[in-house]
């Protein structure tokens, strides 16, 4: 997944163990590849971190607020020393302003499918 964006300079950042790409509740104008290292999606449920999933090498996080405009559904953090390649809001939107519009259609009736199920399982 990664090699489609290494033909262009793509923006890139490292994060090291422990710290927090983004924050449950905030918005965002970003989403993620991870380029090396890994990172952890966590939720507070019940007032205690839960770690929901683990993201891994060539692999997209962080678009959801891109797709749907709603605050962070969890919060990411690198648990592991982690370089991500970051994909803008404008160039996401690009390539969505590309798309067929059932598959428009189809990618938001699913993040509402996914916000959801994710505040009736907190």
């Amino acid at each position: 997944m990664v090699r489609v964006f290494e033909r262009k300079i793509f923006e890139r950042k490292t994060f090291p163990i422990g710290e927090y790409i983004f924050k449950e509740g905030t918005y965002g104008s970003r989403a993620f590849v991870v380029e090396t290292g890994e990172i952890e999606i966590v939720k507070m449920v019940l007032g205690k971190e839960k770690i929901i999933g683990t993201v891994k090498s060539g692999a997209i996080f962080g678009e959801m607020a891109l797709i749907d405009d709603q605050p962070r559904m969890a919060s990411a953090r690198a648990s592991k020393a982690s370089t991500v390649i970051v994909v803008s809001r404008p160039m996401f939107q690009a390539k969505l302003d590309n798309t067929d519009p059932f598959i428009k259609g189809l990618l938001t009736i699913l993040s509402d499918h996914v916000r959801t199920m994710s505040q009736e399982a907190a």
